[in-house]
């Protein structure tokens, strides 16, 4: 494959072009996918020296194109990998069957029976379950923070970790799904300081960029150790496949690589190359999503039936909010919650009575999609961490997509009618 070295171009430069050379095949102007199971070799000195350098590091092969067979890599995931990293500005990254495999990669490797982490509240809701439900199985804790602007509330969870356990990672989703709550990540890492000097040892940092993606925040810039990104989402951008990835530093990384391998949760060819593609798209079709959002959210604001609104840019002036939004984030993004008066029953009415707006629990792709976030997305917590989360029954989350503004804005009115 190409020249891994990062050049200082700006994130949407490398979506196109980073990581791919076309002499790697045939001269062809952008990278085919690899649809291949294994790899042959010229010699069988070639194939042991390959497994020495994938496995042991050195030998003639080390620091070559190490492809043995696809569980352990493919070309698609060496350019899918330089790209996400390189866009991340992190020195490694690695891509994953969903965004959920590359969560639970984190979970499994560095937290230990007895260790704990310290997340924000709200987290989507598969790895609020991950952390309180499947990983205390193998005996790890949590404890969450809700105000992530906030050093004593996040501090405030940490002190109740660490009366439990050492605490081995410190999580954050920001902007937060459903609501778009900001985590100050430089904060964040402050914090893991201080846990370091409390109990001699540094958490790691883990932030799911997904919600914003790397081309409007970028937490590895914010000194974060691993940012895990749901490629699903606004970089695929189409509602059509399942990927996600973990980008940061490459001792983690590395660590990383060498259990996918066995637990076998890496990016298939096919899906490696859709995700490469649909990614030197993904910031012009983010920016219109985004400019429709606002459109959208300042119509909300002003309907009677709508009780309040979490889009990013409506953060009060002189809020620590809007501070951590103006400092870490460029933009606002196009998912948020609002609220109606009312619970359950209103917002059933409003969301049967859609005709243009899709509802389905994915978001980032090119169509707006919408749901009852109490009744789908987060059904699975308890009525206290929806409620922590600052989730009702009357909220709604829409991932507003590339229809025209005007469209959008004309079916939520005809639908709110009958709400």
């Amino acid at each position: 494959m190409a020249d891994q070295k990062t050049p200082s171009f700006r994130p949407e430069t490398l979506a196109v072009t980073h990581g791919w050379n076309s002499e790697d095949a045939l001269r062809s102007a952008k990278p085919p996918a690899f649809m291949t199971a294994t790899f042959t070799y010229p010699s069988a000195q070639t194939a042991k020296d390959v497994h020495r350098a994938y496995f042991d590091g050195d030998g003639p092969e080390a620091g070559g194109a190490l492809h043995i067979y696809s569980r352990l890599g493919h070309p698609g995931l060496d350019i899918l990998e330089a790209r996400l990293a390189a866009i991340d500005g992190a020195e490694a990254a690695l891509a994953y069957c969903s965004g959920m495999a590359a969560h639970t990669a984190v979970a499994l490797a560095y937290l230990r029976p007895g260790e704990g982490v310290v997340f924000g509240r709200p987290f989507y809701s598969g790895v609020d379950g991950l952390f309180n439900e499947i990983m205390p199985q193998f005996g790890t804790f949590a404890e969450a923070y809700t105000d992530g602007c906030d050093e004593a509330n996040i501090w405030a969870a940490c002190e109740r970790a660490m009366a439990r356990g050492p605490v081995a990672m410190l999580a954050a989703e920001s902007p937060g799904n459903p609501t778009a709550a900001l985590v100050d990540l430089d904060l964040l890492v402050a914090i893991a300081g201080r846990i370091e000097a409390a109990q001699g040892r540094r958490p790691i940092v883990m932030v799911d960029n997904t919600l914003l993606g790397p081309f409007h925040q970028r937490p590895i810039e914010h000194g974060v150790d691993l940012c895990v990104t749901s490629l699903t989402k606004y970089c695929a951008g189409h509602s059509d496949l399942l990927a996600g990835a973990i980008s940061g530093r490459k001792d983690l990384i590395d660590a990383l690589k060498l259990q996918r391998l066995t637990w076998g949760n890496h990016l298939d060819p096919y899906t490696a190359w859709l995700v490469t593609r649909s990614l030197e798209t993904a910031p012009i079709r983010i920016e219109r999503a985004m400019e429709n959002a606002k459109a959208v959210a300042e119509w909300l604001r002003d309907h009677p039936k709508v009780a309040g609104v979490t889009y990013l840019g409506f953060a009060p002036e002189g809020s620590a909010k809007r501070a951590v939004l103006e400092r870490q984030c460029s933009a606002a993004g196009s998912t948020f919650s609002f609220h109606l008066h009312g619970g359950e029953a209103e917002a059933f009415r409003m969301l049967d009575r859609l005709k243009l707006l899709k509802m389905a629990v994915n978001l980032g792709g090119t169509n707006t999609l919408i749901c009852h976030s109490a009744s789908t997305t987060h059904y699975a917590l308890t009525p206290e961490a929806r409620a922590a989360s600052g989730i009702t029954d009357g909220t709604i989350r829409m991932s507003v997509g590339l229809e025209h503004k005007d469209d959008i804005i004309a079916d939520l009115a005809q639908a709110l009618e009958g709400a």
